[in-house]
């Protein structure tokens, strides 16, 4: 969604760098061209004044530090102010002490309102909680079955009106919402996310039904979810909500979209209440927590390193890491645990996504379109494989290779140059581990083994993309973890 906005502030900061002093001409140019991005992206002119006049209050205002590159120096000025804008720190939820939790989801009809619910129960399921999704949209029958679904996938219980009055499209919400509080009692459920029923636009009978439920269910958090395509109507859609429903926070979905990022940048200002979590993809675990710092950082090009971190954390099991880390040092890392590793790297999403949070990433490689679609060839291969063969890849000769090629639909150059990447691979490891294991020997002669691990923790391969993965891109990518 931002990267047209990080390419212009890309550019921005390439002109200042390498200036031994900038004047207070030089910082009215880059406040003018950071102007002119923010309102391309779509962003609220009343945030954009405010935002640029706390630039430069703090980059004309105060004396540079000598010792550090200006440039620098203002670069951290516009990430700690675009912080700032998109709501400063991370939301914390907290619990009622006496349970249920209530979560009211509020949004127009086609925000994403219903899958976001499902979505935030599995996230609560993941902090330990045991969630129960109310169906409170009885004007759409089919919301009450699509939550029953969702719900089914995160195997998370949904409360609502009996089938038959579902189907009329005539029940009461209301009196699903007031029962609800004591069937979460009754089974034991310590959150409760009630999805409201939408409009395609505000109007006095929706806003009655929302303000209803809530006085029905007294909930601690109240959630506003709004599509962030929808660019500045997002930001007026939450005004007119907050006005009447008094928000507690913001939830942006299709985060992950071609449009300009304005609502993001704005929300936060504009209503004066935070983005709570984003969704950015549509599997339900494309979806967490807003860091204000991070999205900040990825603006700017700086990649997203923590976000890279908790990704890997949930889609790596440290013990087979450490264990296949130590294969490859001593020369025993095959094609089944390289598919293994492949697996995992796959859980943790979009392989062109995980290039974009990387620090450091050349833009010409951040805005790279990677093609999934190879990484499948790969597998395709391996899976075309006998377990002989994956465990001991040097067996495999002419006939093997056009076994496998034909299995794998792709031709026998393509086996080859994965045997070749694969094998050269392997000795290089082994090489590592070598020379690692002898300084772990030094002074102990006749002794094996080194003493204490040398293996680096959560090591992981590598291995190069094969360049058609790339849309017309020449570069090849080393992508860690496989």
């Amino acid at each position: 969604m931002f990267e047209s906005l990080s390419d212009r502030f890309d550019g921005i900061f390439k002109n200042l760098r390498g200036k031994g002093r900038l004047s207070e001409k030089d910082v009215d140019e880059v406040l003018r061209e950071i102007r002119l991005a923010l309102l391309e992206a779509d962003v609220n002119f009343t945030v954009v004044k405010g935002l640029v006049g706390r630039i430069r209050e703090r980059a004309v205002g105060a004396d540079l530090h000598a010792a550090l590159d200006p440039a620098a120096q203002v670069i951290d000025i516009v990430h700690q102010e675009l912080i700032a804008t998109l709501g400063g720190e991370t939301i914390r939820i907290t619990y009622e002490s006496k349970p249920p939790t209530v979560i009211l989801m509020a949004g127009l009809q086609g925000s994403g309102k219903t899958t976001t619910s499902a979505k935030l129960a599995r996230w609560f399921k993941q902090q330990g909680r045991n969630p129960m999704l109310v169906g409170a949209d009885l004007q759409r029958p089919a919301a009450v079955q699509q939550l029953r679904t969702l719900a089914n996938q995160v195997d998370v219980p949904v409360f609502s009106a009996e089938d038959d009055v579902v189907a009329s499209g005539q029940g009461d919400p209301v009196a699903v919402a007031q029962g609800c509080i004591a069937e979460a009692k009754r089974l034991g459920k310590d959150v409760v996310i009630v999805d409201t029923a939408g409009r395609l636009a505000i109007d006095a009978e929706l806003m009655e039904q929302v303000r209803q439920i809530s006085e029905a269910t007294s909930p601690k958090y109240t959630f506003l979810v709004v599509d962030a395509m929808t660019g500045q109507d997002a930001v007026t859609v939450a005004e007119n909500f907050h006005q009447a429903l008094e928000l507690d926070g913001v939830i942006l979905t299709k985060l992950d979209g071609d449009a300009r990022g304005g609502a993001a940048l704005s929300v936060k200002e504009v209503v004066g209440k935070p983005i709570a979590f984003a969704s950015t993809g549509e599997k339900l675990d494309d979806f967490d927590l807003f860091h204000p710092d991070r999205l900040a950082g990825r603006i700017l090009g700086m990649g997203d390193i923590l976000t890279l971190i908790d990704k890997a954390k949930v889609a790596f099991d440290e013990q087979e890491a450490e264990a296949a880390a130590a294969r490859m040092l001593e020369g025993q890392f095959t094609l089944e645990d390289f598919l293994e590793q492949m697996a995992q790297v796959k859980k943790m999403g979009n392989l062109g996504s995980l290039m974009k949070m990387m620090p450091g990433m050349p833009k010409e490689l951040r805005n790279q379109e990677i093609d999934d679609r190879e990484l499948a060839k790969i597998e395709g291969i391996i899976h075309s494989m006998t377990l002989e063969e994956r465990r001991d890849p040097k067996i495999i000769d002419g006939s093997r290779k056009l076994r496998i090629s034909k299995g794998a639909g792709v031709d026998v150059t393509t086996v080859n140059a994965l045997l070749k990447q694969f094998g050269e691979m392997q000795k290089m490891m082994k090489g590592m581990g070598a020379g690692m294991l002898g300084r772990g020997r030094k002074g102990k002669k006749g002794k094996k083994g080194g003493g204490g691990r040398t293996t680096p923790k959560g090591g992981a391969p590598k291995f190069t993309l094969p360049p058609s993965a790339t849309s017309g891109a020449k570069p090849e990518f080393k992508l860690p973890g496989l």
